[in-house]
This record gives C-alpha cells, sequence and structure tokens, in this order.
C-alpha cells in the first residue's frame, strides 16, 4: 500500500500530470510524469495515481489491475524525482497481462520518461 504522502487523491491534482507530463506508453499501460521543481509546490515526495477505466473490465478485474500496478509502481518509488507526480493509467490489455508483464511494461514506459536507466 502505497503511503499518504505518496498518493494522489484529488483531480485537480491529476489535471497538471496528464497535461503537461512527458507521456509514454506501452501495450497495456501509458504513463504521465511531470516534474515540479518549483520551491512552492505541494509535491515534497513522488505522488502516483492510478486511472483504471470501465474499458479494462469490470470491477473485480479493474481492482485487480490496480492493486498490481499499485505494488509494481511502491516498488519503483526511489528511482522517481523527488517532486514529481505520476499517473498511471491501464490500457483494456492490463486486465489479461500477468504480473509480470505489466511490470515490463511500466518499466519500459517509465525509461521512455527518462525515470529509469
Amino acid at each position: 500500500m502505497l503511503t499518504r504522502e505518496h498518493r494522489l487523491t484529488s483531480g485537480r491534482h491529476f489535471a497538471p500530470a496528464l497535461r503537461r507530463g512527458r507521456r509514454a506508453g506501452t501495450r497495456t499501460v501509458v504513463v504521465h510524469l511531470l516534474e515540479t521543481d518549483h520551491p512552492d509546490s505541494w509535491v515534497v515526495a513522488p505522488r502516483v495515481g492510478f486511472v483504471v477505466s470501465k474499458s479494462v473490465g469490470n470491477a473485480v478485474l479493474r481492482n485487480r489491475v490496480r492493486r498490481r500496478l499499485r505494488h509494481l509502481v511502491q516498488e519503483r518509488l526511489a528511482s522517481l524525482p523527488g517532486s514529481s507526480v505520476l499517473v498511471v493509467r491501464a490500457l483494456p490489455a492490463a486486465a489479461t497481462a500477468t504480473y509480470c508483464e505489466l511490470g515490463t511494461d511500466l518499466d519500459r514506459a517509465l525509461s521512455r520518461t527518462g525515470t529509469r536507466s
């Protein structure tokens, strides 16, 4: 489980990352990363939010995908810039992907945004 300081909970916090952040996509996920260097920013630690729409599947599938992504991102928090906002958007293919495939796709998308080597 992500700690409170690492969670995005409000739509107004998602919007800047979706609009102005760097975007990279794979078969199962699209990541939006916004690095905030402004000293008055509300972001002091990396914050992460998830978007899993109904196109992924029913509530059981959506929650399974969200839980898997949350765990995968938690393992990768250290590689995120200190004051960044990351939004992970699941695509319909994420419903049938294995945990390993989701991890590989997430790593590939994060590397395309320049956060992982």
